[in-house]
């Protein structure tokens, strides 16, 4: 997830990276209100080296060099194994530095840019 903007005059650019596991979790506590300290700097997660699924996906795009977000859903659900498995890896492709997203006439349009 990637938050960008601004508190007050100072530029805001965070990444949070979390497991499925972490999002199980806070999927878990939506009902609970939550209370978040103000950000002061950003904060990036060292990539994960070992998510053989994250490496198929940008493989899958990379291969075709640009898909349209839904023809792209469909094949990250068959990769992945379920569709919110797919949704997970659209938005870390999404925001992925090698990864351009266009807004098309229906539906986004993903283009790998390496």
């Amino acid at each position: 997830m990637r938050i960008r903007g601004q508190i007050g005059d100072w530029p805001v650019d965070l990444t949070v990276e979390l497991e499925p596991h972490e999002w199980a979790q806070l999927g878990r506590q939506v009902d609970v209100p939550a209370v978040v300290p103000a950000a002061v700097g950003a904060v990036a997660a060292a990539p994960r080296q070992d998510d053989g699924q994250w490496t198929a996906a940008r493989d899958v795009l990379r291969q075709a060099g640009q898909m349209s977000g839904p023809e792209l859903l469909d094949r990250l659900e068959g990769l992945a194994g379920s569709t919110a498995a797919g949704k997970r890896l659209l938005v870390r492709l999404r925001h992925c530095s090698e990864v351009k997203v266009e807004s098309g006439a229906d539906a986004p349009v993903y283009h790998w840019v390496g």
